[in-house]
């Protein structure tokens, strides 16, 4: 673990040099542990829910409840956490966060076990707290690494979501077989308090960066980041890639088991791979879109260029799923999607820091208000198009077309100029 970092304070002296990697690259991969552990946290019930609905006897329908009252929370306090960043420090908010929702995550067996409603109540509180990682995320970004190395950066804390997709369901599944359902949930719920010490002992909130764009505190111009075209560029790119990262989240098991007739073990083998790829390409993406921009290629140029690119590939990708006869075949187009979608951290993800430098987290929690609906529309509609159709096809399709739109509209307004001081 690095070594601790020195608390900033009225006589600090800025340093004549930007930071090195050593030093911000250890409070990015913190950042990226608690990116880790929170998709962690937010999908372990869906396995567990297995035998919490034996257990209770709830209905399909209330155990829909369940897993998407999440998103309430969730989407509920985004726009306000990066608000919370900007103004008292990615430190404080991220640390509180972690804490906050690694309670409510230890919480969920009481509450399951005291009423419904407080199960509910609990999984709602654990969205609240969650929405907080990213826009905080963001902010650390900006306080201690360089601009030349932000989207490297963003894609390497953000990947993070892809590891703890893969550990969450065959770990918990494992802990559910031969624990019960409640141990993973105090057992993830206490690595979060752990991560919290390090955090808090570890790492500074003071600022590596000094420039203008990391003056003290300000009023956040919600109307004019609200009416900016390249803004809305933004929110509506991390719409549309998460309309892609959330279906294939959900639905890659089901896709697998039911198309191919493989075993329940093997869908979620083949449903973890795509992650994989989704981490390696997600940050070769981010290095470069860094190179690029330094071998002097305009900002607007590369997140134009890294976003559709995610959003085209990863639906030519999915356009081709009907062509796979086989397991292996369907398994390397999906992994060809969720790896091409990760280029979307090096467009949307770092183009805050180019139009807001200033605001970027707070531009971030406005985008992910966006990028948290296909989460609960996407998925709700993917199902309801496989009731209709008997097949993943037009669900498949309806991702790709979703992820075109959005490529037009984000070619047409997206900017890397700054447009807020």
């Amino acid at each position: 673990m690095p070594r601790t970092l020195q608390s900033s304070s009225a006589a600090y002296t800025p340093p004549p040099s930007s930071p090195s990697e050593a030093t911000w690259r250890p409070i990015v991969l913190l950042c990226g542990l608690a990116v880790l552990i929170s998709y962690i946290d937010r999908t372990n019930i869906s396995v567990a829910a297995i035998r919490m609905q034996e257990q209770f006897a709830w209905s399909e329908t209330t155990k829909g409840y369940v897993l998407s009252s999440f998103f309430v929370g969730y989407l509920a306090m985004m726009a306000a956490s990066g608000a919370l960043a900007n103004r008292y420090g990615g430190k404080l908010v991220l640390g509180l966060a972690v804490v906050w929702w690694s309670v409510f995550t230890a919480l969920t067996p009481p509450a399951a076990t005291l009423s419904f409603g407080a199960l509910i109540a609990a999984r709602i509180a654990l969205g609240a707290g969650e929405a907080a990682v990213f826009p905080a995320s963001i902010n650390m970004v900006a306080r201690w690494v360089p601009h030349e190395h932000r989207s490297r950066a963003t894609a390497l804390f953000s990947t993070g979501l892809s590891i703890g997709t893969m550990i969450s369901l065959p770990l918990t599944g494992w802990m559910v077989r031969v624990y019960g359902w409640p141990v993973p949930f105090y057992v993830f719920g206490a690595i979060g308090i752990v991560w919290a010490a390090v955090w808090f002992t570890k790492v500074s909130g003071g600022r590596a960066i000094h420039d203008d764009e990391n003056a003290g505190p300000r009023v956040i111009p919600w109307k004019r980041l609200l009416s900016a075209p390249p803004v809305w560029a933004i929110f509506v790119a991390h719409f549309c890639s998460n309309w892609s990262l959330y279906v294939l989240l959900a639905w890659l098991p089901s896709y697998f088991k039911s198309t191919f007739g493989v075993t329940l073990a093997n869908a979620g083998l083949l449903s973890a791979a795509p992650w994989a790829f989704y981490f390696v390409l997600g940050n070769l993406g981010g290095v470069m879109a860094d190179r690029m921009i330094a071998a002097g290629r305009s900002r607007t140029f590369v997140r134009k260029l890294m976003q559709n690119t995610s959003l085209i590939a990863s639906g030519i990708f999915l356009l081709m799923l009907p062509l796979a006869h086989s397991p292996t075949v369907a398994m390397l187009l999906i992994c060809g999607a969720s790896g091409t979608v990760s280029f979307c951290l090096s467009g949307f993800g770092a183009n805050p820091f180019d139009v807001a430098p200033r605001y970027a987290d707070v531009v971030w929690g406005i985008s992910n208000t966006g990028g948290t609906m296909p989460g609960i529309i996407g998925v709700a509609v993917a199902g309801w198009l496989l009731d209709r159709t008997g097949s993943y096809n037009a669900p498949f399709t309806l991702t790709a077309i979703v992820g075109f739109v959005g490529a037009l509209f984000y070619w047409r307004f997206a900017s890397g100029e700054k447009i807020v001081d």
